[in-house]
């Protein structure tokens, strides 16, 4: 399924406050029709219940990855991937989402998980957290610190994800 152009679809970048010092806080997606962090970053559980944790971890895991939905699954690694790992962690005050994204993209690349970056890569350009300019940015910081080879393979990941999302 292809994407329509960022024109097509009212696609508009994010904007970052700033605070006192100029210094870039958070990603806003104020009037990007996008929610903004603080409106799926839940970090204040009035009802801490194992159901109310997970129906929490499911919207914000559905937010971070873009989708328009998500299905619950069986097991408990996967009741604590969402009840912890998307409903506590992901939901901290501290870090937005963007930049959440963009240290576990530098995780996974530095330890050559591509399925995971390119997950990673796929959800951070659908959501408009990071650009296509941006993706590519990220390539060449990362290619100098993990090594050509994984540079490389993340480059193709990033031409073929903007290709594939963007139409060019």
């Amino acid at each position: 399924m292809t994407s329509p152009l960022p024109e097509e679809s009212g696609f508009s970048p994010p904007s970052a406050e700033e605070g006192d010092d100029g210094q870039a806080l958070t990603v806003s997606n104020e009037g990007t029709g996008r929610p903004t962090d603080s409106e799926y970053l839940m970090n204040d559980h009035a009802d801490d219940s194992a159901p109310v944790r997970r129906a929490c971890g499911l919207e914000i895991m559905k937010r971070v990855y873009g989708h328009d939905h998500v299905h619950d699954g069986p097991g408990d690694f996967f009741g604590m991937t969402v009840e912890h790992l998307f409903a506590e962690v992901w939901s901290r005050d501290g870090l937005s989402v963007r930049d959440r994204r963009l240290l576990l993209l530098g995780l996974l690349v530095g330890q050559d998980m591509s399925d995971e970056v390119r997950l990673q890569l796929d959800a951070a350009l659908r959501t408009g957290e990071l650009t296509p300019d941006e993706l590519r940015e990220i390539v060449i910081f990362l290619t100098h610190y993990a090594g050509w080879p994984r540079g490389a393979r993340l480059n193709t990941q990033v031409e073929e994800l903007i290709d594939r999302v963007m139409g060019s």
